[in-house]
């Protein structure tokens, strides 16, 4: 699809689009719902129909806002592959074969590294991070203005929190543990590897383990211990690495077509404003809770090792990460200015959570005694 140009001057108010908490502050109220005529709208998802946490978020996210809209939003949801080849969401979308999808931003990073920025980042925002960026930073405005040049009104709506490092047949103890690795990884984490003499693939996920199994591959970066328990991973790659680097808390989206969200009345945008927002909680307390539970029962059944990944093996891939993202900020002048807004929203993240989360969670970690339900 054709690109639309978005020009320096005035390149933050890109078709006049305004984040989406200013949009939720500062409509006014129209015509009641009834009076409005009854929209029948298809949203695609980059995902299978069962695939667990991401379908039931689509999902959610379309009975809200066919709910709160009093059903002049009809929202329905489209399993990937249904209307367009897997990952021709966002062509369909901004072209208008239909109006929305629910995605990733990082799949479309070939048709702008800028979209990475939205998705995750190695070594990039936490949960928490990009919430704030997007709500309270430039991160929105940013995203509108990028996304407004292939036609597209982008919302969160969703965030997995933070993944595993990854699931390894051997332990990794070393930077040479990783030259020759065959590991299952996509987005700019595959460069991240590659740079350090891994060998990357990308699979879908519903061949990783087979290919974990057969010798194929040797590790896979994919996602948390509930999805992994879900497809057994733990008796295939019993080595289950940590932190996670490569996906610190990946986002979901919903991108709306633009000329279909500029022809809404301004209570049915409040309505896809507010559906997405509550999503983007309910989501990340889904993923938390579930890989929780999950990581509790594969510990219980001793069906992996947890291992972190040595501090001079963290050193290497957080050097490459930086020189990844460095360059896909380098693409254009919208990338150069997403890159630039976020490298300064992080720094002053990473200095703010140092005296704040991190400081709490190594507090947390000191061997007190804390449960007292022996004692009631």
């Amino acid at each position: 699809m054709k690109r639309k140009t978005v020009k320096r001057r005035g390149f933050l108010r890109a078709a006049g689009i305004t984040g989406a908490l200013g949009l939720a502050a500062t409509m006014a109220p129209s015509a009641p719902a009834i009076a409005q005529r009854r929209r029948e709208i298809r949203m695609l998802t980059t995902w299978p129909a069962d695939f667990p946490g991401f379908s039931a978020a689509a999902k959610r996210l379309a009975q809200r806002i066919t709910a709160l809209s009093g059903g002049t939003l009809a929202v329905e949801v489209l399993p990937s592959g249904s209307l367009v080849p897997p990952f021709g969401e966002f062509n369909a979308v901004g072209d208008g074969k239909a109006e929305m999808y629910h995605a990733i931003e990082s799949y479309w990073h070939d048709r702008s590294p800028g979209f990475d920025f939205f998705g995750a980042l190695p070594f990039g925002l936490t949960p928490q991070e990009m919430t704030a960026w997007i709500f309270q930073g430039e991160g929105q405005t940013l995203w509108d203005a990028l996304a407004a040049g292939f036609n597209i009104k982008p919302f969160m709506a969703g965030n997995t929190g933070i993944q595993k490092g990854g699931w390894f047949k051997r332990e990794i103890k070393t930077v040479n543990d990783l030259r020759g690795l065959r590991i299952a990884v996509s987005g700019l984490g595959s460069q991240v590897y590659r740079r350090l003499g891994a060998a990357p693939v990308v699979l879908p996920g519903r061949e990783i383990p087979e290919a974990l199994g057969s010798g194929r591959i040797e590790a896979a970066e994919w996602f948390g211990p509930w999805h992994g328990q879900t497809v057994s991973l733990p008796q295939v790659a019993p080595y289950y690495s940590y932190p996670s680097v490569f996906e610190p808390g990946t986002t979901l989206s919903l991108g709306v077509n633009l000329d279909f969200w500029n022809s809404l009345s301004d209570t049915q945008k409040q309505v896809i404003v507010v559906a997405a927002t509550a999503e983007t909680t309910v989501t990340l307390a889904e993923f938390e809770a579930r890989n929780a539970d999950a990581m509790a029962e594969i510990e219980r059944q001793k069906a992996i090792e947890p291992r972190k990944l040595p501090n001079d093996v963290l050193m290497a891939l957080g050097e490459a990460a930086g020189d990844v993202v460095a360059e896909a900020g380098a693409f254009d002048d919208m990338t150069r200015w997403i890159y630039q807004a976020y490298i300064a929203f992080r720094g002053k993240s990473v200095a703010w959570s140092k005296l704040s989360r991190h400081a709490y969670l190594q507090a947390r970690l000191l061997p007190f005694a804390y449960d007292r339900q022996s004692t009631l």
